[in-house]
């Protein structure tokens, strides 16, 4: 399990849960199971842990667990609140989130989410829907690229590559990692080519995968299936998903300022633990390189939340 990929922050993950031993958790980033085994060690036999995953690859990883106390569940994490109904559960003690592409995902070179490796530009997640990033590139409109370079890639020079990316594939569809890169390498600044490279991929990642759009939805069911005094901890991997999480956690919504009541309080269902996020430390960042972009947020849920 630990060859798929090493936990982030695994210890600041579980002392943000304050797991009870008879507490029932949810860890909607299931992963190679590191987390989740974790938070097992840390429960009784009353305790309960649901996890979700919506990559067939995951779901492999759970064969190791033989525990009572857990259930896979495989889908996207923006269905919890659906799921967890289905399964019996109004509310939960605490529910972790580990965002992002896991290592494993990225080392697995026929996924097409990496730049080192030639493969067929897929990065779907779920690799039974049937938009890709071969779709995204192939069938996009100038305007859609650019629009999507620019918000999910933060690329600055994005309506130019959007341009020669659809002049690009006049001339051969661009199926291949290698053949996108082939195009990127005219418009990447020097010096800074693969960190380039890494936030066009990022930005196709994201759209295949409807990533900021599932993390909305899953963020605002948190509010209604943590009970009070219950905990969220989020570790988020770019500005894009840490913004949106950070917003969330002190205004209770994703944009504009924070509700009032009619005497001022505000009307928000979390309170940050952590004032900044919490970032791995010196001997992390040494073992586990993926660490390094890591942002932690802890909230608890409010009694009047």
């Amino acid at each position: 399990m630990s060859a798929y990929h090493v936990p982030v922050m695994l210890n600041e993950c579980l002392e943000g849960l304050q797991i009870k031993p008879d507490g029932t958790y949810v860890d909607v980033t299931f992963g190679g199971g590191g987390h989740s085994k974790a938070i097992l060690d840390q429960l009784s036999s009353k305790g309960r842990l649901l996890a979700f995953d919506q990559d067939v690859d995951a779901l492999n990883n759970t064969k190791e667990i033989k525990n009572r106390s857990f259930t896979f569940i495989q889908a996207n994490f923006r269905y919890l609140k659906k799921y967890l109904r289905l399964h019996g559960i109004k509310k939960v003690d605490g529910v972790l989130a580990d965002l992002g592409v896991s290592s494993h995902q990225i080392d697995e070179g026929t996924r097409g989410f990496s730049t080192r490796f030639d493969a067929p530009l897929d990065m779907r997640m779920d690799q039974q829907i049937k938009h890709s990033a071969f779709d995204v590139v192939q069938t996009y409109s100038e305007q859609q690229l650019h629009k999507m370079l620019g918000m999910y890639g933060e690329i600055r020079n994005a309506r130019t590559l959007a341009a020669a990316i659809v002049s690009a594939r006049q001339n051969q569809p661009l199926q291949m990692t290698f053949q996108l890169l082939d195009v990127l390498k005219g418009y990447a600044p020097r010096g800074r080519e693969f960190k380039y490279y890494a936030q066009v991929f990022q930005a196709l990642r994201i759209e295949v995968n409807e990533e900021m759009v599932a993390l909305e939805e899953f963020l605002g069911q948190t509010a209604d299936v943590i009970q009070p005094r219950g905990r969220l901890v989020v570790m988020s991997y770019h500005s894009l998903e840490d913004r949106l999480v950070k917003h969330f956690i002190q205004k209770g919504k994703f944009f504009g300022p924070v509700e009032k009541d009619f005497f001022g309080n505000e009307i928000k269902p979390f309170k940050a633990i952590n004032r900044k996020p919490v970032e791995a430390n010196q001997q992390e960042l040494t073992k586990n390189s993926r660490s390094r972009s890591a942002k932690l947020r802890v909230a608890e849920k409010q009694e009047n939340g």
